[in-house]
């Protein structure tokens, strides 16, 4: 139990919100985001296959997926400080490894490093941070840093594209090594309390009802639960992956694909604001209800070939935002901030386990069925995903009434 003098001294909640927004743009620009710059050149300079060098980052995510169960339950037992340390120290190791990589088996096994590294610090682990700290204070805190976390992708391709250019694609993995070891770490380890203020991560909101537990009675929620979360990941990490591509086969010369496909960040990160400002006037199940929707409608629209596309991508956009806050605010809400980091490590194993497989799946249809053929099975799953969260809403308020609450 934190004592009067460590809950004292422990930062503030905007300095906290701060390190972990930084270090989030950094975690995810090292690692996720890094392929798309850097693959083309790795494997023109190397004579690496290409497929390889892009399905390094599916292993790396392979791994993440494995290590989710082990990085909830060590974040619920001693805080997320330790736990983001260490995911410091892999991805600036898995990167050097990328930089002095000779062949492709040590390119291979530095991504299987840094993969231990988005396992222990990207959105699953800094939201059971959160929710270790503020218990359910942690919903505002939650949307906040996906705020954050929205500008990765503007802010760090742009960088990875410039150190390319400058120093090419083993000084930009350095440059990024550099980040980690000698910035995102001393944050993590200077910024961020060694515990939770016990006070702080238990307190329960007057305006939620009492948390289901996590036991056999509530299996079936907790499986429908997974089950959303899986499909929205699985839909999400394809379309990363194959947007511009789906885009060009509609007629679209890249420019223009490039173009529409960038409409989808600020789409993104504008839902995350509205859902910011009127996150206090309802349940986090409604947040659900909004991000499977706008998918529902943004994945369909592009599989009919609807003339307004730059509508169904910012509907598509707006609904990957939420999902992003869905994510980590609907299991704070349903079961409560007790157990919340281990239940989110839990949580994270199959949806990081789909979004590795999901690019090549992706790309297996669309080599057979053409992109109409992969968007028809995207449509799908999001309607599927769609019905499940409505049952999930349906089986939460048979236990509890009072869900909508909030």
């Amino acid at each position: 139990m934190s004592s009067p003098a460590s809950t004292t001294n422990t930062p503030k909640r905007a300095t906290i919100m701060t390190v972990l927004g930084l270090t989030q743009i950094m975690a995810w620009g090292s690692s996720y985001y890094l392929p798309a710059v850097i693959a083309p050149k790795v494997a023109a300079d190397t004579g690496w296959p290409l497929a390889w060098v892009v399905g390094g980052l599916s292993l790396g995510l392979l791994v993440a997926g494995l290590i989710s169960p082990r990085v909830g339950s060590s974040i619920e037992r001693h805080g997320g400080r330790g736990v983001l340390a260490f995911s410091a120290v892999a991805i600036g190791v898995g990167q050097i490894g990328l930089a002095a990589a000779p062949n492709l088996v040590a390119y291979i096994m530095a991504w299987l490093v840094i993969g231990l590294g988005m396992g222990a610090g990207l959105y699953d682990a800094a939201f059971a941070t959160l929710g270790r700290l503020y218990g359910y204070g942690a919903r505002s805190a939650i949307t906040t840093l996906t705020l954050f976390g929205g500008f990765a992708s503007t802010i760090c391709w742009p960088i990875s594209a410039f150190l390319m250019a400058e120093i090419g694609w083993r000084g930009a993995c350095l440059s990024y090594a550099a980040i980690q070891l000698l910035i995102a770490l001393p944050l993590y380890l200077f910024i961020l309390p060694p515990d939770a203020p016990e006070q702080a991560a238990r307190s329960a909101s007057k305006d939620l009802a009492a948390p289901l537990r996590e036991n056999n009675s509530n299996l079936g929620i907790m499986v429908v639960l997974a089950t959303t979360l899986t499909l929205a990941a699985v839909i999400s990490s394809t379309l990363s992956v194959h947007l511009l591509s789906i885009l060009q086969s509609k007629g679209m010369a890249l420019a223009a694909a490039v173009a529409l496909g960038a409409l989808v960040g600020p789409s993104q990160v504008g839902a995350r604001a509205m859902e910011m400002m009127v996150a206090r006037y309802h349940h986090p199940i409604w947040t659900k209800y909004a991000s499977v929707t706008f998918v529902a409608i943004g994945v369909s629209a592009l599989w009919a070939g609807l003339p307004l596309i730059p509508g169904a991508l910012a509907f598509y956009g707006a609904g990957i935002g939420l999902e992003s806050i869905a994510r980590g605010t609907l299991p704070l809400a349903l079961f409560g901030p007790s157990g919340y980091a281990k239940l989110m490590g839990r949580l994270a194993m199959p949806s990081l386990l789909a979004q590795a497989a999901a690019p090549s799946v992706g790309a297996l249809l669309s080599e057979r069925w053409g992109a109409q053929g992969m968007l028809a099975a995207l449509a799908g799953l999001a309607l599927a995903n769609l019905f499940l969260a409505l049952l999930l809403g349906w089986l939460v308020t048979r236990r509890r009434p009072a869900v909508y609450v909030g």
